[in-house]
Order: structure tokens, then sequence, then C-alpha cells
């Protein structure tokens, strides 16, 4: 029975999709009669023709105001992770222009990192993810003394601190004589004494030295500012404020294949053109949920495709995917129109009147729908 109801769904090879005839096959029991198939069969056919773009359809316009409609509900907020004030999302409204206006620097730069199995327990994601978070040496340090009189600046660490991220004065000491020409280092159990080693009218540069090591990078990746392990459904996951995706992706305990990052550049600039459009795609869609509204996904996949369709990614803005439109009535219709009209009357543009926004501004049917084809009729 099984056979013949398979050989019954390949018979719709070219009339379906594939990936829907496999679905067919996967999900009917092995007991359907044959009746039952050609019905399944039928219906499914009916519903894919039903779901297919006319052509001359207007897809652009349908896309904007099915996101434009959903959007005017959307809530201005950020969110922020309880008892972390550095580990804040922006979501709602401000996140959509964001995306879309594809900007470079975004307010709250994160990264969710996915581990590989044998990494997967709750004491080695944390031992992961204390690893990575950016450390300098003014975090570590409990108090400075300054002694001016024998040129010493004397800095006291916080035991609790180095016991945590496993480091010690002695490895610290090392690190920062390499970095501190001019001074003398010496290191105890607690503190490290620089002594300056120049003539004693050079007091400023004690004062220098107490503001430099402050960011001295003792460990982590550049960039990480905060971390925090969460349980996601089975396996640990690391979220991170800050991002630095290409040292990451380098480290042996990451599962590269699921770990993102959502600045669009970034994704951009490691991975290239196609996963930047899965980004914009995936953060566009995941912010329309949070928000409890439905926008199919077919309209975020077509202002993806605009946005990356020249190889860069560029932003729905006058500077990116509008200042490319080969219309210059289309391109005077979004902003600074007096601009785009003098430049095309100095160079003597030509206008096709080939899309809708120029069509519609000197009042003319919008080549679309019924307005697509040209009517010729054969007069008596």
């Amino acid at each position: 029975m099984r056979a013949e109801y398979e050989k019954l769904v390949d018979e719709y090879e070219g009339k379906l999709p594939p990936s829907v005839l496999q679905e067919i096959k996967e999900a009917a029991p092995a007991d359907v009669s044959k009746e039952k198939i050609i019905r399944i069969l039928e219906e499914v056919e009916k519903s894919y023709q039903c779901a297919k773009v006319h052509p001359g359809e207007c897809v652009g316009l349908v896309s904007a105001e099915s996101i434009g409609e959903p959007g005017t509900q959307m809530t201005l907020n950020t969110f922020h992770f309880a008892g972390v004030s550095e580990m804040s999302v922006t979501t709602g409204l401000p996140r959509v222009i964001e995306i879309f206006d594809a900007r470079k620097e975004i307010k709250t730069p994160m990264m969710e990192i996915y581990l590989k199995p044998a990494h997967n327990t709750f004491d080695k994601v944390k031992t992961f993810a204390a690893k990575i978070k950016e450390i300098s040496f003014g975090e570590l340090v409990a108090e400075y003394g300054l002694n001016i009189f024998e040129q010493m600046l004397t800095v006291r660490l916080h035991p609790v601190l180095l016991k945590d991220f496993d480091l010690s004065p002695k490895e610290l000491a090392k690190l920062l004589k390499a970095k501190m020409k001019g001074f003398e280092v010496v290191s105890t159990e607690q503190e490290i004494v620089f002594t300056w080693k120049g003539k004693p009218e050079e007091v400023k540069k004690l004062y220098d030295l107490k503001e430099k090591i402050q960011t001295v990078k003792v460990r982590g990746v550049k960039g990480i500012v905060q971390v925090l392990p969460v349980r996601r459904g089975e396996e640990y996951i690391v979220l991170t404020s800050g991002i630095n995706l290409k040292t990451i992706l380098d480290l042996d305990e990451v599962d590269s294949s699921r770990t993102t990052c959502n600045d669009i550049y970034e994704v951009y600039s490691v991975l290239g053109i196609e996963a930047a459009r899965e980004v914009i795609i995936r953060e566009a869609h995941k912010v329309i949920q949070e928000q409890g509204l439905h926008i199919d996904i077919r309209h975020i996949m077509l202002v993806a495709d605009i946005m990356t369709a020249s190889g860069t990614v560029k932003g729905i803005t006058r500077y990116g995917v509008v200042s490319e439109k080969a219309s210059v009535l289309a391109r005077a219709s979004f902003e600074t129109p007096i601009k785009h009209l003098i430049n095309a009357a100095l160079e003597g543009e030509v206008d096709y009147l080939t899309s809708v926004v120029e069509n519609v501004m000197i009042n003319q049917p919008v080549p679309l729908g019924t307005g697509l084809p040209g009517l010729v009729t054969k007069m008596k």
C-alpha cells in the first residue's frame, strides 16, 4: 500500500514543490486509502495555486503595508535582564528601525554563543563565560596608594575577584611590567608596587600610570563587556553584551554553526552577505513575534533581499537602497526632492516611468496588475 501511495504522490512532481511532496509522504499514515490520498493531493495543489503570486502583483506595496500597519502598534521599549544593568536588549520599534536602516552602530550589540555537547555542563559553561569576559586591571583593584616622596604607587587587589578569575598578583605584575616602561614592578600576596626610576620632579608619571593601568586588558575577548549563562531547553548558552564574532568562532568550545550575533555588519564582515541577509530576516522576525504581531515571513524576506541584492548591506534610507533607484521622480519622492531634480536636470537624465511612484506622481495608470498588459485592438 505504501509503495502505491508514494507512486501517486510522485505523479505530482512538477505541479508541487519537492519539499511539499516530501512532507506529504512523511506525514500521511501508512494505512491511508487511495481515495483519501488523491483528495489530499488535490487540496494541497489547490492551496498551492492560491498561494502563488499573480503576474503583475505589486509585492513591494503589499509588503510595505503588511509591515507598516502592525508596525504602528509596536511599543518603544528596552528590556533589561534582571540584576545586570549592562545587559539590555533594544526591542520594539527602535530595533526594527535599526535593522531596516542597517545602522552601523547599534544600541545593544549582543551575541548568543552555543557550545559543543562536550562543553555543555553548568560548570563548564560558567568557566567558559568567565574566560571570554573582557577583564581590565581596574576591575580587580580594591584601592590605590600614592607615595610621592618615595615615588611609589601601591595597588591593593580584591582577593575574592582574584580567586574567581583564577589570577595571581605575580601573573598580573608580569603582564604590566611589559607594558609600563620606566617603572620597577614588584608583587606581594595582595599588592603590586610600582616604583618610578626616573627623575623625582616627574611626579606626573605616577598619576598617568594610575589612569593607564586601569584600562589594561588582563584576559578575555576584546569587546565582550558582560556575559550571562542561561538555560535554553536542554542546553546552556552564553548571552553576551558586546560582540567579537571572529574571535569567538575560533574558540574550540564554541559550536560555530549556531552561534549568532545581532549586528548585521559584524556578520557581513565575518561570514558574508548571505549570512547578513539571514540575520536581517531572523532579527526582524524575532522583534515582530516578541510584540505578539503576525507578519508573513515572506514580506520580511523581500525587504532583506532588497537590502542585500547589491552584494553589500544597504539600509532603506536615502543613502542606501533609495539612492540606487533608476527613476529620478522615485528618488525625489522619498527625501530631498529639490537636490534630486536639480542634479537630474543638470545631467539631462531621462525617466522611463517603469515603476509605481513615478506614475502615481504624473497621474498615469501604474504598470502593475491590470495596468501591466497593453491592449491592442484592430479598428474597423
